[in-house]
Formats: C-alpha cells, structure tokens, sequence
C-alpha cells in the first residue's frame, strides 16, 4: 500500500492489524507499543492477534535549542543511537549530547514506572517481538527501540508502522526480521500528515489502553512480586549457598565478580571469602583481584606466596594506609589471608599458588616509587632515567594525586603524559633482559614493575579528569581494573601453562552491568559490562544486597570509621522487595528462575553504601534505578547484616550509632 489517510491512530491499527493477520493465535508473539503514540496504534494490533500488550519507552534526542529536530534518541537499556550527519553539521558537541541524554533518560525512567505500575517489562526471550509505533520520520527512536530490544534476545523482531518514507522502510526492513509500513507517502514529509486526527497521545491514555488490554491477553504464567521471588529462592548459610549450587551457577566460568552492596558489611566480606575458598580448592580458581590499589595488594601477594618480609597476615596489610583502611584492614580480610597463606604453604609448586592482586589506579606517587625501587636494583642506569621523567610530578603534593590533577587540569603545572609514556616504553624495551635474571621470581617483579608503570600512566590521566568529567573520570578507573584483571590473567596464564581463573571483589555498582543501570545515561560504563563484552560466558556476576543492619562508613572523606545504622530501604528498592519476602537469606540465580528474573527486570530502587553513609539524604546520595535480572547473573540477599570490624577501632566505632526508635523499639 502506497499511500493512505488514517482516521485517528486506532484506524491505524486496524489496518495493520490485517497485515499482521499472519502471527494471530501464535502463542510466542508479543506487541509493544512505543510510548506514547505508539500505543493506541498498538492496542489495536494486540486485541486482533489476541497477543499480550506493553510498552517499550524510546525518547527523541532534541538538538539543543532546536529540540523538535531529531540528532538521535535513547530506548531502555540505556541504548543510544546518534545521527552523525545532523551532529556534524550542526557542530553538536559531545556535552551537549550528554546534557540531553540525561534529561531524556530520566523522563525515560519516569515513563517506565508510570506506565507499568510497578510490574516487570514482559518476558520475550525467544519470542516473537511485534513493535508498533504510529509511523516513522527520521527512525532514530525506532533503531534505539531496536537496539535495545535485541539485548532482551527475542527469537524474532518484526516492526509495524502505518506510515513511513519508502526509503526508511527500505533501511530499516535490513536490521530487523519482518518490517510492515501501511502506506509510503511520496513525498514524506511528516508522521501527522497521513492522519485526520493527530492529537497528541497522553500518559492517562497509554496506562488506560494497557489495563484494557489486559482484558484480552493471554493469563500471564506464574507468581509475581515477592511470590515469584520467595519461589525461586535458594537457602543460603551466613550468605553462602552449597558447593552443588554454586559450582552449577559458576560452571565453566573463568571470571567470577562477587559484588557488595557496601564497602563496610562483615557478611558481604565473609560470605565473599568463603564462595572463593570453596572456587579454590574445588574449581581451580588461581587469583583474587580485589578493588584496592596495586601495590597495597601486591603486598599480600607477596606474603601469600611465601615472599616479602611480613611474618604475619597482618604486618602484610599495613600496606593499606590511605582512607578507608577499614576497607582492607578488617577481621574478615585478614583471616582470608591468613587461610590463603596456609592454602600456598601445601602448594609445592610455587606456580600453581594463588595470588593477590589490586586492580585501583589511586597510587600515582606509591606507584612511582615502586617503579624506581625495582629500576635500581636490576638496572640502575635505568632508575636514574625515570627518576628524571618522574620529577615531572610536583613531590611536594606527594600522595596526593588530587593536587596534581587540579595543578595539570588548569594549567598550574605539567601534565607529564610524554613522561609517563617515555617510562613505560623504556621498561618495556628491556623486559626480556630483566625477565631472564632470576626465573619464576624475575617474571613477576617485572610483572609488578609494569603494572605500577602503567598505573601511573593511567592515574595520571584519571586525576586530570576529575577536574573535566565525572563519566570520564569514572570509565578511566574502570577501564584500567579490567585492563589490569586481563593483564593479570595473562601473566598467570603464561606461567601456568593454561588459562588462570580469577575472582574479583569489589562494589556492586563496579561489577553489576552498568547497562542495566541509570548511570548508563550519564555516559558511565563499569567493570561488570566491560567483562561481559570482552569474555562473555566466562564471566558470572554475583551481587550481595541487604535490608538492614549497620555498617563501618565514615560520615565524609577521610573522617573516622563509624559503626552507622543502616536504616531500613526504601519503598519501590530491591531491598524492601527481598524483604517482603520474608526469608533471613537466599540467593536468586535469574538464569534458573524465569518468573523472578521478570519481576526482576522491572525498573525498581538499589541502594549503594560506599565508605560514606549519608542518611539525611539517602535517596539522592545512595539509590539508583537498575534492572536488577540485566544487572547481575544472581544476587544473596541477606536481610539483617552487622558492620565490617576494622582491625584498628575507634572511639566511634566501639560505641556505634543509636538506632532512630531508641529506646521506643527496646
């Protein structure tokens, strides 16, 4: 059909409905509506193919101060598709498309949650995927639609428009399984031209069509809401689910991140302890990479491998001295190490022992020194050359990457990027005469020389970038901790002769998909989407949430380490969900529970403690939005979690906080 006026949008519908004849009374088709105009168009469709209704959110990316021109647009996910040609030509610069991104995909957020009223976007993993929209000008939001739907993996995906360019029909109909366009105007000028009626579609609207369909749909299978997670719940011990359950969720894996919800939660620490010990006697896994700095930790592997002159697990964790040492410096790490040692001490292969490493980049001046301490004493004609490229850094500001950053980002000092490059290549031009010198253990002090090389090239930048860009400075971090987790495994590859198998520890928000998550809209990545990219189905994410309880966090940075209460989540949050449950601890594996994993996708709250616990203002300084299914491979929740004990205590930690219903709740 070539050309055709459309009474309103649900004429539309009825029209495509007929084209669409084909998929009715198949039980594997679902129809999704593009907010908002998509949707009355769409309803139509679901009711003549007696297919269940929904909504799939996609915003317009406006050109600024011209926002009725498309430059692009986001969908759910977080996916953005980007027009160059209008982006070069109107010389759009990347913040501007930023500033929109972020505008838009919170009022994509806002939609999703109106729309839904709290229920999970529906299952289509392997189904049949009908997307209607009301037409298509420019088709930026429908390839955004596109885009982001692939992620859900649909067995097929066939759009449906009543009206379009034949040449956008043309474009699209070769990214997508089956394209129908009702009419092809020519010449194509507007959406709204092939309709007597074009008013705008409103937010009451959609949520009444998507009620109304639910009247005709296919009964959805399963429980919802807590049921459907109370269902799926697998028990835990103290946070830790049996060897057969968490040997089947890892499987073949070679990357194992075990997340928490906060970097000062004892359970989060011992639970994470002992899944790894369990990988390591039983799975082979030959490394821990934890989020700390690479010398502090390398410190640790030195004394795990039987090297270094610490005597204890405890003279082996004074190497972490910057804020917070709770972090590192607490009873549950330390007896980790100490069993970590024992483990090694049985091992008389030196290259099957299982090492320590960190994957941070804070220590540029730690990492300098390092780097000239190795230099002269295999090659002092070479410390003497860095020692030179080093002075670059103004020493006065010594452990104090910051400074140095705001000096080098404003003009106020050298920036020493050529320094840093020149260094790192001069190591690397004679590794192999170092490397030769003294076998297994030469290997790894150059390993280590090199890895504190190209920290500081990289800490470096990311001090420098604090001062132009969180999201810059923020990827820069994460980046150089997969970088240095692939480094890691390669070094242990080449020594094992096999390919290493490391678990990672750090934040959940560092190893939870970042994709799934909002951040994804201010431009963020992390290190769990990294690793999903890079190494697929080797790698398992675990995250480690709770309800309640207290924690060790400072109230700013660099203050005392406080044993806080952790007040009660929020409503709308993952936490109250799992609450609601009414289970002291499980663990939900979503790959083996489809009806969790649904209600799990739905957009809800998580809660994120760093090393500072704000509560006054804990919706804004700790709560993000996330698809928790998309986020993570599984996640433990354990409801009522007791602070991380710090192996120096203080006054404020001795005593704790009061909880707010003291003495009422007593």
């Amino acid at each position: 059909m070539s050309e055709r006026l459309f009474r309103d949008r649900r004429d539309a519908g009825r029209v495509l409905a007929g084209l669409l004849e084909h998929h009715r009374g198949a039980t594997d088709v679902v129809v999704l509506g593009l907010a908002r105009g998509g949707v009355p168009v769409a309803y139509e469709v679901a009711r003549a193919l007696g297919a269940p209704l929904d909504v799939f959110v996609a915003r317009k990316l406006g050109v600024p101060a011209h926002a009725e021109l498309a430059m692009g647009a986001i969908a759910g996910g977080g996916v953005i598709v980007i027009d160059d040609d209008v982006v070069r030509g109107l010389r759009i610069t990347p913040d501007d498309i930023r500033r929109v991104a972020e505008q838009e995909g919170r009022e994509l957020l806002r939609r999703e949650r109106a729309y839904r009223d709290g229920r999970p976007m529906p299952d289509v993993q392997g189904k049949t995927v009908i997307l209607v929209d009301d037409g298509i000008a420019t088709g930026s939001s429908m390839y955004a639609a596109v885009e982001a739907l692939r992620r859900f993996r649909p067995a097929r995906i066939v759009v449906a428009v009543p009206a379009a360019a034949q040449s956008t029909c043309r474009e699209l109909g070769a990214v997508v399984d089956e394209l129908v366009c009702a009419t092809t105007p020519s010449p194509f000028f507007a959406v709204g031209q092939s309709y007597w009626d074009f008013a705008q579609t409103t937010d009451v609207e959609v949520r009444a069509l998507l009620r109304a369909a639910a009247a005709f749909a296919p009964a959805t299978q399963g429980p919802s809401g807590p049921e459907a997670v109370r269902a799926a719940a697998v028990p835990t011990e103290n946070g830790v689910p049996s060897d057969d359950i968490l040997f089947d969720l890892v499987g073949d894996a070679r990357f194992v991140l075990i997340g928490e919800a906060s970097h000062g939660t004892h359970d989060f620490y011992a639970a994470r302890a002992a899944m790894t010990q369990r990988l390591i006697e039983e799975k082979g896994f030959c490394a821990v990479a934890i989020e700390a700095d690479w010398p502090d930790a390398y410190r640790v592997n030195r004394y795990v491998r039987g090297r270094g002159d610490d005597r204890i697990a405890e003279e082996a964790l004074r190497g972490f001295e910057r804020f917070p040492t709770w972090m590192w410096r607490n009873t549950a790490v330390l007896d980790f190490v100490g069993w970590l040692r024992e483990h090694n001490d049985r091992i008389g292969d030196e290259r099957r022992r299982v090492g320590f490493f960190g994957l941070d980049l804070y220590s540029l001046y730690l990492s300098i020194h390092e780097v000239i301490g190795y230099l002269e004493r295999v090659d002092p004609a070479a410390a003497a050359r860095a020692r030179e490229r080093y002075a670059c850094f103004d020493h006065r500001h010594a452990e104090d990457g910051q400074a140095y950053g705001f000096a080098a980002a404003f003009g106020a000092g050298e920036t020493c990027e050529r320094e840093v490059l020149d260094q790192l290549a001069d190591l690397q031009r004679h590794a192999l005469d170092y490397a030769r010198r003294d076998g297994l253990l030469a290997e790894d002090e150059l390993f280590y020389a090199e890895q504190n090389a190209q920290t500081v090239k990289n800490a470096a930048e990311y001090y420098r970038s604090m001062y132009t860009g969180r999201s810059s400075s923020w990827n820069l971090r994460d980046r150089h901790m997969v970088d240095t987790l692939d480094a890691v495994v390669a070094h242990l590859g080449r020594q094992r002769s096999e390919p290493a198998k490391v678990v990672v520890w750090a934040h959940n928000s560092h190893l939870g998909d970042a994709r799934a998550t909002e951040s994804t809209v201010r431009g963020e990545l992390n290190v769990g989407q990294l690793m999903r990219e890079r190494h697929g189905a080797d790698c398992r994410t675990l995250g480690l949430f709770t309800y309640t309880g207290t924690v060790t966090a400072a109230d700013e940075w660099g203050g005392a380490a406080q044993r806080r209460w952790v007040r009660p989540a929020l409503p709308g949050s993952v936490e109250e969900l799992f609450h609601e449950v009414g289970m002291k601890e499980f663990l939900i594996p979503f790959g083996m529970a489809p009806h969790a994993a649904e209600v799990l996708r739905a957009v809800r709250l998580e809660r994120a403690i760093g090393v500072i616990y704000r509560p006054e203002t804990e919706r804004q300084s700790h709560y993000f939005q996330t698809r928790l299914a998309d986020q993570f491979d599984a996640v433990i929740h354990i409801d009522d979690t007791r602070a991380a004990e710090p192996l120096e205590r203080s006054v404020h930690w001795e005593t704790g906080e009061v909880p707010e219903t003291y003495p009422f709740a007593v």
